[in-house]
């Protein structure tokens, strides 16, 4: 029997090791950038939606730094106080940094919205400053977004992949939060600029905090969307469903395995995996033979899947009525029995997840 496996740590990145921080590097530079220029022209114009924009960018900047302090969390090696490693630390910071979007960013802009809304109309003065820094703005907005739409579209092409599926089920958050950033941000500046132009062209103030509001509400979204791709990670997720098929059938293969009776993976940080298993050993094994197998069995899963960091295998019968009825609980009878059967039938059709 066999399964598709999974391109493994290694073959999904291959020379774009590390692209991670450079892309957030780029994004971290442009970001800082564009907020102290739209900042001078917020301040010279007097126009809501640029003052919007302003939080926007100071949250990008703000989040990128959250971004890389992830990557060195997470790279932190394994020790007595995390026998497993650091690897969720990267999920926790980049859902700090998709709160401070909400808080810096999308509440910041309502409110200016809704001043410019309520305060008397004013005139809106040197409008062509914000256009001249609108137009930088996008242009370096663009930059960063192109670095991250490398990698990413790379990233998605080697983990085979569509790019929306690999934004969808990435276990990177780095690279994937500087797209959803840039992209709002680009969202952004041309919201910014119709709410300048239509202010200067009707000179009623209600379009620029109108724009305003549409600029917070985009990144409410965003922020929302990048909380619950994180929520999800630090859950406890299974790891990708391939991994999972691939290391079903890698079990039921071995000679010692009558059946797998349970599988459980964890995702514990980007490219790393827990693998747990129940096996039902052939009934002949000595209790020495047992010791062999699960050390064997275990160093060839690591050795033949790269992204698991750790395998932990229990030998119990397939018919023992607590582990059944706790795999029922989790996968239902139908895909509980597909996994006992593994071993005999080959690959199944669902997933356990």
């Amino acid at each position: 029997m066999s399964a598709k496996v999974p391109p493994t740590n290694e073959q999904r990145q291959g020379p774009a090791a590390g692209e991670s921080t450079a892309t957030v590097l780029v994004a971290l530079g442009a970001n800082a950038l564009i907020a102290v220029a739209k900042g001078v022209a917020a301040v010279v114009t007097g126009s809501a939606a640029m003052a919007a924009e302003t939080a926007h960018s100071v949250a990008d900047t703000v989040n990128e730094v959250f971004l890389l302090t992830a990557l060195r969390s997470s790279a932190r090696p394994a020790d007595r106080e995390h026998p497993l490693g650091y690897g969720r630390a990267r999920y926790f910071w980049a859902l700090v940094a998709a709160g401070s979007i909400f808080v810096t960013g999308a509440l910041y802009s309502a409110f200016e919205g809704v001043e410019a809304l309520t305060s008397p109309s004013h005139e809106l003065e040197n409008p062509l400053v914000s256009y001249v820094v609108l137009a930088v703005a996008f242009v370096l907005e663009g930059t960063s977004l192109l670095k991250g739409l490398k990698q990413t579209r790379g990233e998605a092409r080697a983990s085979r992949q569509s790019f929306r599926q690999f934004l969808r089920t990435s276990d990177d958050p780095t690279a994937t939060t500087v797209v959803f950033e840039d992209s709002a941000a680009l969202v952004g500046l041309l919201l910014a600029g119709a709410g300048t132009a239509l202010h200067q062209l009707t000179g009623s103030g209600v379009y620029d905090g109108v724009a305003s509001l549409c600029i917070a509400l985009l990144l409410a979204l965003i922020a929302l969307r990048l909380g619950r791709t994180n929520m999800r990670l630090l859950t406890g997720v299974q790891a990708d469903p391939r991994l999972v098929r691939a290391v079903l059938v890698q079990l039921g293969d071995e000679p010692e395995v009558d059946a797998v009776v349970d599988l459980l993976t964890v995702q514990l940080g980007t490219d790393q995996v827990l693998v747990c298993a129940r096996l039902d050993l052939v009934d002949t094994l000595t209790g020495a033979q047992v010791e062999q197998a699960a050390v064997r069995i275990g160093r060839r899963v690591r050795e033949r899947f790269p992204d698991v960091a750790e395998v932990f295998l229990e030998p119990v019968p397939r018919d023992d009525a607590e582990v059944r009825e706790r795999v029922r609980a989790r996968y239902g009878s139908e895909l509980a029995e597909q996994i006992v059967n593994e071993a005999a039938d080959g690959l199944p059709g669902s997933r356990p997840a």
